[in-house]
Order: C-alpha cells, then structure tokens, then sequence
C-alpha cells in the first residue's frame, strides 16, 4: 500500500468517525424561563394585583420559508400517548379545569356527582357527545389531533373545563405566582403559543416566533387577556339557551 492509499483509507475513517459521532451527539439544550402578567384596563399593560389566570405555552419547531413566512419544520421531537388521564365530574364542576395531554391520549370522564350529566364539545379540538350518564359510571374519549376542545355539560351550564391536545412535548403550565419553565428545549427556531384561561372558543391562542439558543433562553413578560374569574359563557348542545334554573326533573336525578 502506497503513501496515497493510505491517506485516502485515513480520510475516509475520518468521515465515518465524523458522521458517526454527529449522528450520535445529542443537541445542545437549554431551558427556558418566562413570566405571565395580565393586561390591565383598556389594554393597559400593568401587572394585575389579584390572581394569574392558569396559562399554558408550547413551542412548535419551525423553518423559515422566505417571502410565504414560517411553516412548520420536520421534526424528531414527538409526543407518546399517556395513561390513566381523567377529567372528573364532581360537585358540578370538571377537576381539573384545565388538562394538557399529548395526541392520542385517551382521557376517561368519570361521574362522581350523586346525579346525571351529559359532557360534550362542539369545538375545535374534539367534537363529541357522550350522552346521558348515571352517577358511579364513566365515559372514553380519544383526543386524537392537536386543538384547544372546550367542554361543557348540557344540564349544568356552570361547568366548563379545556383539554389541549399537543403534538410536541415542549410545553408548560403557568405557576399560581406566574412562573414558566420549559425543561430541555433544543436550541432552534420555534413559534411559541400561548393560552390563558378565558380565552373562549372564539379566541385564536397568541403565537410569536422566538429563537432559542445560549444567550437566548428567556421569553420575558407574556402579556394576557384578564379573566373575570366566572365560568364561560356558552349555549347548550343545540346552540340554545339553557333553561333557567338548571332542569331539576326525575330524569336527571339520580335514582336511589
């Protein structure tokens, strides 16, 4: 073997070493901090003295595609369904009020109130409706693709919850004090959203572009609607108003 053949032998060990060592490296990561504040009256941005509304941010990769914008970037960042996720129907509310669950989960609507309630979503995220359901008894639904579902219970129209169905693992929910952190994010470009309690089914969630890397790993102040802290407005399942008062006839009681 001559000098030559060596060298283009060493090369070529060179580059597989290399390509190898790229393939196995993982990115470089960091987390990322924000903090939530409320716009004041009249779109005054001020912080609120009374409670935060709970919030919640993810962050969807992206590429940029010149003069059309920004569209979403393939990515090996994925989400895996998870378990044992519920949306309890007690004291005629929904616990928890807010549920984040990853693409493909399946959440399980328990009724634990001593009477029947009819769940269901007309929006976005999941359209469903599951019917009439006795006390002690329990309903399946599957969230299969990504959307914010707003769901209500036709006989009760005090009860309201939200499930946000992500396909990225890249979120947080907000503490009561405002504080976000969003644990090992690759560094890259990304549009952040963010949703804020009171945010109805007619509000698009807020989205900016933000790059995140080694000196850039802060979103700041996030600036949100307030909330008057009462449950959503909404009409019943058909599109009308709920009787008042909330229809208390034998065929919604429980039977003893």
């Amino acid at each position: 073997m001559n000098h030559r053949e060596i060298l283009i032998r060493l090369a070529m060990v060179c580059s597989i070493a290399a390509g190898s060592y790229a393939q196995t490296t993982p990115p470089l990561t960091t987390t990322v901090r924000g903090r939530i504040e409320v716009i004041g009256a009249a779109g005054s941005k001020k912080t609120r003295q009374g409670k935060i509304p709970e919030t919640v941010v993810w962050l969807t990769p992206v590429t940029t595609a010149g003069a059309g914008g920004e569209t979403p970037a393939p990515s090996s960042l994925s989400v895996t369904p998870a378990a044992n996720l519920r949306l309890v129907q007690k004291n005629k509310s929904f616990e928890p009020h807010i549920l984040v669950v990853p693409a493909g989960s399946m959440v399980e609507f328990p009724n634990r109130d001593p009477f029947f309630h009819n769940v269901f979503s007309l929006f976005e995220g999941k359209k469903f409706n599951l019917g009439l359901y006795e006390a002690g008894t329990s309903q399946t639904v599957r969230f299969d693709r990504p959307g914010i579902s707003y769901i209500f219970c036709n006989i009760h129209p005090e009860m309201s919850a939200v499930v946000i169905t992500l396909a990225t693992p890249l979120h947080a929910i907000s503490s009561s004090d405002g504080q976000l952190a969003l644990a090992g994010v690759p560094y890259g470009r990304y549009v952040l959203h963010v949703w804020s309690d009171g945010m109805g089914p007619e509000t698009q969630p807020l989205a900016r572009s933000i790059t995140v890397g080694e000196n850039a790993s802060s979103l700041g102040v996030i600036w949100v609607p307030a909330t008057n802290g009462q449950s959503m407005v909404h009409k019943n399942m058909y599109g009308r108003e709920y009787d008042e008062p909330t229809p208390n006839s034998s065929a919604y009681e429980q039977q003893r």
